[in-house]
């Protein structure tokens, strides 16, 4: 015989008639939420039982995480407390990284680029173009890279644990701002910094647009609404203007190719290839004694499949007015850059040109220091 008690007492609850809608207080297992005003018969059961409106609360955050992608619960990774930027970790897999036997900067960043999709999903945006909003992708709209720069103080080697912070804001009237901030999980030692300017491109006419006022208010609607930069530095290297490189370069690599796995989604060469691409003509006597410290890079040109690219680079002059300052703690390092009477550091300047007629694709600045074996 079933006897009556209240509900807050440690209850087995009965929600309807049949046995699939009985809900088990306390247990992971359930079937069915309770309707608005169920009748309800109890029965004795354990005296240990969490209060109901717990359990409720509990079977609807359950109900939420069913919906989540396996990608999604798989992922390291979420947004901070403030919903305005988003943290994720990654294990420095072994072909990530290079002779050094750490990450190459190109693992570094795919990984901000990863880590800046990732942060655009979570919050509602759509990946097919990049972080694009219901109005970009009604207007055909698509975000390219203008600018982007990179400071890394200590390379992860294969094993370690990265934590990746981004967020994004606005820059001026024609674009917006992605910067990141590198830690090594394990000690919480910043090991990296970046920043970047994006653009907005029609995606069908390949020409640049301006920002519209329906766009900034879908994008910036979770941006941080006070500006955050990873380089607060003034004279900051991050903003230096870049001149173009003299010729003729001392060092060239002629009749570069890409390959179709540089193509991105958005069907031109991934900002990520540029850098590889810079870096050919780097002379092998810094590659075998140095290590990349700084690199920026501005994007000029869009780089189609079938185009032919040659690098050039030449030491840069610091004496020069565009030289790159002297950088100090987790900001750069030192800029002075005189081949001949200083072997411990070495600045450079790159081109990217098209083979067939010398148009600029991308110019450049890397600043190296001596490696520590």
């Amino acid at each position: 015989m079933l006897k009556s008690y209240s509900v807050s007492d440690p209850i087995r609850v009965s929600i309807g008639s049949s046995a699939a809608e009985t809900l088990i207080v306390g247990r992971r297992r359930r079937s069915a939420l309770p309707p608005p005003r169920p009748s309800v018969r109890c029965c004795w059961t354990s005296p240990a039982v969490p209060d109901l409106a717990v359990s409720v609360a509990s079977l609807s955050a359950e109900a939420e995480a069913a919906t989540a992608t396996l990608a999604d619960r798989l992922r390291l990774g979420s947004l901070t407390e403030d919903g305005l930027s988003y943290k994720e970790n990654f294990i420095v897999r072994s072909y990530e990284v290079g002779i050094n036997k750490t990450a190459t900067v190109e693992t570094i960043a795919n990984l901000l680029q990863e880590v800046g999709c990732n942060h655009a999903q979570s919050v509602g945006y759509s990946t097919d173009g990049f972080a694009t909003t219901p109005t970009m992708r009604k207007l055909n709209l698509i975000w390219v890279t203008a600018r982007m720069h990179i400071e890394v103080d200590k390379y992860p080697a294969w094993g370690d644990v990265v934590e990746i912070e981004t967020w994004c804001q606005g820059e001026g009237k024609v674009g917006t701002r992605r910067d990141w901030i590198l830690k090594d999980l394990a000690t919480g030692e910043v090991i990296g910094r970046a920043t970047s300017k994006w653009v907005m491109m029609n995606q069908i006419t390949r020409r640049l647009q301006r920002v519209s006022d329906d766009v900034r208010d879908e994008v910036f609607d979770f941006c941080p609404k006070t500006p955050r930069l990873a380089f607060p530095e003034e004279n900051s290297s991050s903003s230096k203007k870049i001149p173009k490189l003299e010729e003729p370069a001392q060092y060239t690599q002629l009749g570069l190719v890409p390959r179709r796995a540089d193509l991105d989604m958005n069907q031109h060469v991934n900002n990520v290839a540029y850098i590889g691409w810079v870096l050919e003509s780097v002379p092998q006597e810094i590659i075998d004694t140095h290590e990349l410290q700084t690199i920026t890079l501005d994007y000029r040109r869009e780089c189609q499949h079938n185009d032919v690219v040659d690098s050039l680079t030449s030491p840069e002059n610091p004496d020069e007015e565009e030289a790159v300052p002297q950088l100090k703690h987790t900001n750069g390092s030192p800029a002075p850059n005189r081949q001949a009477q200083n072997n411990e550091s070495a600045q450079f300047l790159h081109f990217l040109r098209l083979s067939s007629s010398a148009l600029e694709i991308n110019r450049g600045r890397t600043v190296w220091r001596k490696l520590v074996r």
